[in-house]
């Protein structure tokens, strides 16, 4: 796992983004969460915003959990993959820089230790009513998509799935087109901390759909933020060269 203590393993000039981090309980019954998304987010979608109201909602009604804070982690330019924006262009709403301003790729697991020390050690956790300190629990929140990935060989490295399901746990939103139940049936790993988030209005805008609209010259207004909208726009981003 990573070493999130060792000062050289945190990017120059990174400060860790804590403002609208809640510093108390709203209900003392509850226990702090704090779901975390990971991905290239190039561009972003109303669904990935939306992923995290679903998935707040769902903690509020189903579980013994409260949501103390949410956060983006964009992976760096290390991730090669066709056609994504440089990670200077990620959004900066709720964003955790750390995995994009370093210069390797950053497995997620390692993303979510560090997450895990900076709320746990580093600020040691948030108060409860007793006016003590309570450990925050980091978990994963992803696409349904991101189950069937887990079952692919080669595609996760088998310590640190387990590590994930195990120390963290996942909310997972349901998508079009994967069995969930089915997905999470085969998994040789800890499934008791994965949850399930249903999607009561389907939406399946992705990334790559946004990128090809794009590339092809076609709107993307009204699926993506406007200002992401501008932003892509002003810079030119996902647009095929010009011959």
């Amino acid at each position: 796992m990573a070493n999130p203590e060792n000062p050289a393993s945190s990017p120059g000039h990174y400060a860790f983004p804590d403002a609208k981090l809640k510093q108390k309980l709203s209900n003392q019954a509850k226990k702090p969460l704090v779901l975390v998304a990971c991905g290239s987010f190039s561009p972003i979608t109303y669904l990935h915003l939306r992923m995290f109201e679903m998935a707040s909602d769902y903690v509020r009604l189903h579980t013994d959990f409260e949501v103390v804070g949410c956060f983006i982690s964009p992976v760096s330019d290390a991730y090669k993959k066709k056609g994504l924006a440089s990670a200077q262009h990620s959004p900066l709403l709720m964003v955790d820089v750390w995995e994009a301003l370093k210069p390797e790729y950053t497995p997620t697991a390692q993303v979510l230790d560090h997450l895990d020390h900076e709320l746990n050690v580093v600020r040691n956790g948030i108060k409860v009513a007793s006016g003590e300190s309570q450990k925050v629990q980091i978990s994963l929140l992803a696409g349904g998509d991101l189950i069937e990935t887990f079952l692919t060989p080669g595609v996760w490295a088998e310590t640190d799935l387990y590590h994930i399901l195990e120390r963290y746990g996942a909310f997972v939103i349901e998508r079009s087109g994967t069995d969930l139940k089915q997905a999470v049936s085969k998994l040789k790993q800890p499934t008791d901390k994965i949850h399930t988030v249903p999607q009561e209005i389907r939406n399946d805008i992705s990334s790559t759909k946004i990128r090809e609209f794009i590339s092809k010259g076609l709107s993307v207004h009204y699926l993506i933020p406007p200002n992401v909208v501008e932003y892509v726009d002003k810079h030119g981003l996902y647009r095929e060269p010009k011959p």
